[in-house]
């Protein structure tokens, strides 16, 4: 599938250090290079005792840095005028950390990462330990040291006793979210996002063709923008806070109550909420004859959302010719924006958007992902640098 290039023009150093999950890295540095980045591997040795410097150069097309030369790499890269956008320290082990916080630097990682610290370049750390490591306390201390100090810290997977390293994906957001512009930095944003289910029976639900991937992409390059960012769904969704519901009664209380615990700067009705809800039948409707359901109406969360607070509001509106419709939700005041989407859009990884504000009406079109991007960059103003 095609990517937005978030990274293109950017160069970061990928430093490797000596735990397990350096097998990691070659699939790491691809998808930072699918994502546009130049990337650099740097290695202490006891990193090339766990995965040879050659796999690095060639998944990077670039000579794997082992020790510091005359030409003083870790100054050239990471140095108050150095190329380097980011220095990205994964895996990093507990013995790298304790030495970054203690300001030892006895190997090429540890020199790399003094230089950008004292150049306060973006630094990523990804710690891989076993999870008794990780639980020791000078550890987790060096850890809210390093944090201290501005360094980023992809959180572990704790699994099968291991604090494995964090996912692919999110190791590549939080690259991002270091090296881009953060325009929403310090602004929270709630997104509503796929499809709700409602019960018809014990086992059978009503549900539509939404996948929630315009809500993902949204979220996603909101928290790649800065944004403490917030997804009422029934998914998963990674760096961001995952709020659980299935029908359109629990996402209402969900919704309603991020509200009442906390400031919403921009709320984006992104999912396809029910408009309808049969009364759920106690057991199994059995097979074979026809049925009959009745469908009660259900409240809009968006009209209560509105009435009761005054944050930035996206809406959808699904169907086609739908500008006027649009338009005269625009001009109640309440709501920013209204993206107009056909129904074959729902469940595809590709749409055709109508960008509707108070000022023009706007046609987008292509993955997902490049049309949050063109959705925020008009709700800021301004470009996102994507």
């Amino acid at each position: 599938m095609t990517l937005v290039q978030t990274l293109a023009g950017k160069q970061i150093i990928v430093a490797v250090t000596g735990s397990i999950a350096a097998v990691e890295m070659i699939k790491l540095i691809h998808a930072l290079r699918r994502r546009g980045a130049v990337v650099q591997p740097v290695m202490s040795s006891a990193a090339a005792g766990i995965i040879h410097p050659d796999a690095l150069t060639y998944a990077s097309g670039r000579e794997t840095i082992q020790r510091l030369s005359g030409m003083v790499e870790h100054v050239q890269y990471c140095g108050d005028e150095g190329s380097a956008d980011l220095l990205l320290i994964a895996p990093c082990t507990a013995n790298t950390m304790g030495k970054i916080a203690a300001g030892i630097d006895d190997t090429t990682v540890t020199t790399f990462a003094t230089t950008a610290i004292g150049s306060k370049k973006p630094v990523l750390i990804v710690p891989a330990m076993h999870h008794s490591m990780y639980r020791h306390p000078a550890v987790l201390e060096n850890i809210r040291r390093l944090q201290l100090w501005g360094i980023a810290c992809a959180e572990p997977r704790i699994e099968e006793g291991k604090a494995k390293i964090a996912g692919t994906e999110e190791i590549i957001l939080m690259c991002e979210r270091a090296i881009l512009h953060q325009p929403l930095s310090g602004q929270r944003v709630l997104i509503t996002s796929g499809p709700c289910r409602e019960p018809v029976d014990d086992v059978r639900v009503l549900t539509t063709r939404s996948s929630g991937l315009m809500g993902r992409a949204l979220a996603l390059q909101a928290y790649r923008l800065g944004a403490e960012v917030t997804v009422v769904h029934r998914d998963t969704f990674p760096c961001v806070n995952n709020v659980h519901c299935e029908t359109a009664d629990e996402m209402r209380t969900a919704v309603l109550d991020c509200f009442s615990g906390e400031r919403i700067d921009f709320y984006i009705s992104a999912a396809a909420i029910s408009d309808f809800a049969p009364g759920k039948i106690d057991g199994k409707i059995p097979s074979g004859k026809p049925v009959c359901l009745d469908l009660e109406p259900l409240p809009k969360l968006l009209d209560e959302v509105l009435k009761k607070y005054s944050p930035r509001t996206i809406a959808f509106k699904l169907g086609r010719n739908q500008e006027k419709k649009a338009k005269e939700m625009i001009a109640t005041g309440n709501i920013d924006m209204v993206l107009i989407n056909a129904p074959e859009t729902m469940g595809s990884v590709r749409g055709e958007y109508v960008i509707v504000t108070r000022t023009d009406t706007t046609p987008v079109k292509g993955i997902k992902e490049e049309i949050a991007v063109a959705i925020w960059e008009r709700l800021l103003g301004k470009s996102t640098e994507i």
